[in-house]
């Protein structure tokens, strides 16, 4: 599991986990923040149990709930009771890694406030369930993405650390693009990087690519170009593997009105450059049947 340029922010990663503490990694998607956590829990050795936050995650999906099937024979025992991700880290002593945090409902957000305050929670018909030594929440959110989130309160932050991780470098970039895509040039493979980095400051658009749009477009542009016939490099295979690569990972400004594929075409070739030409050069030499002349001509 490699991690690339993020020596730091694994090494306060450990120390937060080794003092006890809660952690929050807050920063856009595609930046590593799952990876590394999962290379701090194996080198470390602990469990590791993730859950996807969103609307649909309920108190009860998170805690669990009892065999609806067996209670009718046997009651409410603890022995049908299924664990949830939270229960399943509190008895282990593993790590809950929450993603998307800012998506799950408020409800949802105390029962796991409460654990992280009391290192223990109470199950109706269940009873207390403690946490075992190493018991720690993860928690990880992009910041900037508004739609279908929820503020997170402050009583949240001032349970756990907070370890920003923005885009890495473009160097670190293309090499965890190499990582995945062993068969492309080394300098087409810098242009790819740098296409998708400038979907990140450009006038018309509020969220940019991370580096998967990057892997995608080399993947994409691998299969095409043998279907194709052509060079991985073509200018028009690269094209068509940046329009279905970028195209629904970017988020335009409101009052954009291109489409987003026009804004990809025009960042392409701004990196790419224009579109080949297939007429003659006007440089070449004539063709060499015109230059012997007409017959009967000296």
């Amino acid at each position: 599991m490699e991690v690339i340029e993020r020596a730091a922010e694994a090494e306060l990663l450990e120390a937060a986990l080794l003092s006890g503490a809660h952690v929050l990694l807050e920063g856009p998607p595609g930046t590593g923040k799952s990876t590394l956590l999962r290379r701090v829990a194996t080198g470390r050795r602990i469990p590791f149990v993730m859950v996807e936050g969103n609307a649909e995650l309920t108190p009860a999906r998170l805690i669990g709930h009892f065999d609806p099937a067996l209670v009718l024979s046997k009651g409410y025992v603890a022995e049908i009771f299924e664990d949830g991700p939270l229960l399943e880290a509190l008895r282990t002593g593993g790590l809950l890694y929450v993603e998307e945090l800012n998506r799950i409902p408020e409800e949802t957000l105390n029962v796991l406030l409460t654990a992280m305050s009391e290192l223990e929670i109470t199950v109706p018909r269940l009873g207390r369930v403690a946490a075992a030594p190493g018991f720690a929440l993860v928690a990880a959110m992009n910041p900037f993405d508004a739609v279908g989130t929820a503020r997170v309160s402050g009583a949240l932050y001032d349970r756990t650390c907070r370890i920003s991780m923005d885009y890495q470098t473009s160097e670190a970039e293309q090499s965890i693009v190499g990582l995945r895509t062993d068969e492309i040039d080394l300098a087409w493979r810098a242009q790819v990087v740098e296409l998708v980095r400038s979907t990140r400051d450009h006038e018309d658009i509020r969220f940019g690519s991370s580096v998967r749009g990057a892997i995608d477009i080399a993947r994409l542009s691998v299969e095409l170009a043998r279907l194709r016939g052509v060079p991985t490099d073509d200018w028009h295979v690269g094209l068509a593997a940046a329009k279905a690569s970028l195209s629904g990972r970017i988020r335009l400004q409101d009052g954009c009105d291109r489409t987003p594929e026009q804004v990809v075409t025009e960042l392409y070739v701004a990196v790419f450059g224009a579109e080949p030409s297939d007429a003659p050069d006007p440089a070449d030499p004539a063709d060499p049947a015109d230059s012997e002349g007409s017959p009967g001509e000296p």
